[in-house]
């Protein structure tokens, strides 16, 4: 499976973006690589309807670049052979920009003056994949963990063979030529530039992810990682025992047991901050009230229902309007605007909303 998840920046960008002429492609695919003619298939599909629609209402050369672009994409077969689960296409007469997504995303055609952004948001609330750092003294594995496929060992370059070799030494245990390391005080350290090695070795690959890294390890390496590492979506609760002894299949399916404790967490927390807040006016699922703390830049967390569509708009000094055709969706247009002013935006099932709504605001102070 090939998985390409876009960055909180790459959200931000696209739905700060405006064109005459913007259409978004959501497609459910096949992860299998004997289905890539079926994905190709149904792409092609939903790129028909979208310049279809791109022809009832825009010039001749823009329909023309974008077409261009989809074609290109659809002739390219390497693309569609390794797919996740859906992917998501954003085009513009003068770009195009894909993202294949580890989440189930139905099928959707969007064609405005933006892009529309809110199922790609939910890739970034619940990726659905991680990947696994099984160290011991013995050696380091980085495995890739999805959904629903086997799980894979990532070749990474320059990734140590062992501790030992990692610090040049034939066995950590013993002591250096100075002798001035010895037993436990010396093994510690060595431990700690084995780390820093794998680390080191793992940085080119973990640039720009967002997937959550779960470590596999026994102390103290797995405290001297947790220490050293520098990456953003390390996951607090780790996979015990000698990771010597599981196999990638093993420590996948430990990895989706946290991503999914991860996952439920995030949840309650969401909806007890929610709670604490509201009693003082910081928390509302009003969407007068949120679009109006959008405009502001007065929300901390949104959460909205990512099955959602209100239509409408909403203005610059955020006055919600319901009436009429105006093509955009207002639980949308909350989120784009959350989004800009650094909220933390979060796309849910409806299910795992407060009171069943359509999005949850938590504000950083009462409008």
């Amino acid at each position: 499976m090939h998985i390409d998840m876009p960055t909180r920046y790459d959200v931000e960008r696209l739905a700060a973006a405006r064109d005459p002429h913007s259409v978004t492609v959501y497609l459910s695919t096949s992860s299998v690589p004997a289905h890539s003619e079926d994905n190709q298939s149904r792409a092609r599909s939903l790129f028909s309807s979208a310049v279809e629609q791109l022809r009832q209402g825009g010039n001749n050369d823009a329909v023309a670049a974008i077409e261009t672009f989809l074609d290109e994409l659809l002739g390219s077969p390497e693309f569609w052979f390794d797919m996740g689960r859906s992917v998501a296409i954003f085009v513009t007469p003068t770009s195009i920009l894909e993202f294949r997504l580890p989440n189930d995303l139905e099928d959707h055609v969007s064609v405005s003056d933006r892009f529309a952004i809110t199922p790609l948001l939910r890739a970034l609330t619940f990726p659905n994949a991680a990947l696994v750092l099984a160290i011991s003294q013995n050696g380091a594995r980085l495995i890739e963990v999805t959904a629903d496929r086997p799980a894979e060992e990532v070749t990474v370059p320059g990734m140590p063979r062992d501790a030992a070799s990692a610090v040049g030494l034939e066995s950590i245990g013993g002591r250096s030529a100075s002798g001035r390391l010895q037993g436990d005080e010396g093994r510690k350290v060595r431990l700690t530039q084995y780390a820093r090695s794998v680390d080191h070795a793992l940085r080119p690959l973990l640039n720009g992810n967002s997937l959550p890294l779960v470590i596999a390890a026994t102390e103290p390496l797995t405290s001297i990682y947790r220490n050293l590492t520098g990456y953003a979506h390390l996951a607090s609760e780790v996979i015990e025992g000698n990771p010597d002894e599981l196999t990638p299949a093993q420590l996948a399916e430990a990895a989706r047991g946290v991503l999914d404790r991860i996952y439920a967490a995030d949840l309650v927390a969401l909806q007890t901050t929610f709670e604490e807040r509201r009693s003082n006016g910081r928390g509302t699922t009003d969407l007068s009230d949120l679009a109006r703390a959008a405009a502001f830049g007065a929300i901390a967390t949104l959460a909205v229902d990512m099955d959602a569509q209100v239509n409408g708009a909403v203005g610059d000094d955020g006055a919600l309007t319901l009436d009429g055709d105006t093509g955009q969706d207002v639980v949308e247009e909350i989120a784009r605007r959350a989004l800009g002013a650094g909220a933390r935006v979060l796309a849910v099932r409806r299910s795992d909303l407060p009171e069943n709504v359509e999005a949850v605001g938590i504000l950083r102070y009462t409008i």
